[in-house]
């Protein structure tokens, strides 16, 4: 797979720079012109000349045989021309002189990964994780080994140790997130089995439609999860969040408040019973629920947006002012950041300050604009990709190494 040769070219080229500190302990050991031969495979290595880094490699280790890092560097060569075989060969006689050597448990495992060799790739970069338990990428391919090996909880383990160590790698990202996948998938599987008429049941189903925005299939299976379980707390909120998806206010407003009898701390529940008060002009309520919900959980969605909305309708324009001032700073939705401008602009407007209700106005009207020529962009791109008579662009135009 491409991201399979990626990612051994990447973690390939790190090892790279540690041969040259092995270069030293050549130096020491053999003589000048050994050392010199190294360099010079371990630079063509770098520049991508695999053909000539493994014949020289290959040489030393035959001339050095009990220098290790000749072995190694072989085994890396030989792993990235696909020649698994002789990789894993060199990898372990590598082993064998030097136990402790950083990485060769790790590139050993990757090659027996390659052959399918599943249960000897996890047993060997296994051991790279306990000699080297700081490095991420022995943690992500123990975890993508065990995937492989159709043991996702093992896998979600390892992935989740690779991701504490480098949250912001996107392969280990991709990878943790298939392995909760799959334990997901086998919960959900288990449970239609053992109970397949379960409440539970239904509302994975309507979670899953609700994900796909099909609401009014979501709205039909939480109601036949509420047959069967009238007072769990969460299914009335689910509702009616999927009765607002599809314009059903009023009945939205009612599953809310079923929401709040049974679960009263429910701050979902009282903060969209606020946004609902909102669209019906209704100030006082809208505010009185939203602070109450933010004192139970501060940060919530929009929160200053709606308050500023909420104090327009009370006709507190310096209050609103603040809060909608707030949310042109803080909004990461577009839609929503747009709205707060506009706001902003008729609350300077009511206080008579024309200069900035004019840029706020501008400001919103510059954004929509934005947002417009990025949809026509966007709809360019999707026609042009549709169309059989246009050639399409091949991956290396797409992804540029």
């Amino acid at each position: 797979m491409s991201w399979n040769v990626r990612l051994i070219r990447r973690t390939f080229l790190l090892v790279l720079f540690v041969s040259c500190r092995f270069a030293l302990v050549l130096q020491a050991q053999n003589s000048p012109e050994l050392d010199q031969r190294f360099r010079r495979a371990s630079e063509a290595m770098r520049n991508g000349n695999l053909d000539a880094a493994g014949e020289e490699f290959a040489a030393l280790a035959k001339e050095a045989p009990n220098f290790a890092p000749a072995h190694f560097n072989l085994g890396l060569v030989r792993e990235e021309q696909g020649r698994h075989e002789e990789a894993i060969a060199s990898f372990r006689k590598s082993l064998l002189l030097n136990p402790k050597l950083h990485g060769a448990n790790l590139f050993l495992g990757i090659a027996e990964y390659h052959l399918n060799h599943l249960d000897e790739a996890v047993a060997t970069i296994r051991k790279e994780t306990v000699a080297n338990p700081k490095d991420a990428n022995a943690w992500m391919w123990l975890g993508i080994a065990e995937t492989a090996r159709q043991h996702p909880e093992e896998a979600a383990q390892a992935l989740d140790k690779a991701a504490n160590l480098a949250p912001d790698n996107v392969d280990i990202l991709y990878h943790r997130g298939q392995a909760h996948l799959l334990i997901s998938q086998d919960s959900y599987g288990k449970m239609f089995k053992v109970d397949p008429k379960s409440w539970r049941v239904h509302q994975v189903i309507a979670q899953a439609n609700a994900e796909a925005e099909r609401h009014l299939d979501a709205i039909a299976e939480y109601q036949e999860a509420i047959k069967l379980a009238p007072t769990q707390p969460g299914l009335h909120e689910e509702l009616g969040s999927e009765f607002r998806n599809a314009g059903k206010s009023q009945e939205a407003e009612a599953e809310f408040e079923q929401e709040l009898k049974i679960d009263p701390y429910n701050v979902l529940a009282r903060y969209k019973l606020g946004v609902l008060a909102i669209e019906r002009g209704d100030g006082g309520r809208a505010k009185e629920l939203i602070e109450v919900a933010l004192k139970q959980k501060p940060g919530l969605r929009h929160s200053d947006y709606n308050l500023g909305r909420a104090e327009m309708l009370l006709g507190q324009d310096e209050s609103a002012l603040k809060h909608l001032q707030q949310a042109t700073t803080v909004e990461k939705d577009n839609e929503v950041l747009q709205q707060a401008w506009f706001q902003l602009g008729i609350v300077y407007r009511r206080l008579h300050r024309m200069p900035e209700a004019q840029q706020a106005i501008a400001t919103f009207q510059r954004l929509k604009n934005e947002e417009a020529e990025k949809s026509q962009e966007q709809l360019k791109k999707f026609k042009v990709q549709q169309d059989p008579d246009v050639a399409q662009p091949t991956d290396t135009e797409t992804n540029p190494q």
